[in-house]
């Protein structure tokens, strides 16, 4: 049956629609409205904050150790010699 097929996908799609479109309603209103109180952390909130901080991480030198061969079976992981 074609048809019966089709009503069903009609309705399946339909809920999966409905329920995203609900979900998202409700994460909007919880975390972004606030409404069981709350506020935003200042850190999330400051730029001056935020660009004292990126700088931090920006200074800090980036030094990557020597090549590993992973081996997830025994869990043994083994330094390449000669890359």
């Amino acid at each position: 049956d074609r048809s019966r097929a089709a009503m069903s996908g009609k309705y399946i799609i339909g809920s999966l629609v409905g329920s995203l479109g609900i979900a998202y309603v409700s994460d909007t209103i919880v975390s972004d409205k606030k409404i069981f109180g709350g506020t935003v952390c200042k850190t999330a909130t400051d730029k001056e904050w935020f660009q004292a901080t990126d700088a931090k991480f920006q200074a800090w030198p980036r030094v990557a150790g020597p090549p590993v061969i992973m081996n997830p079976i025994s869990r043994q992981n083994f330094i390449v010699k000669d890359p």
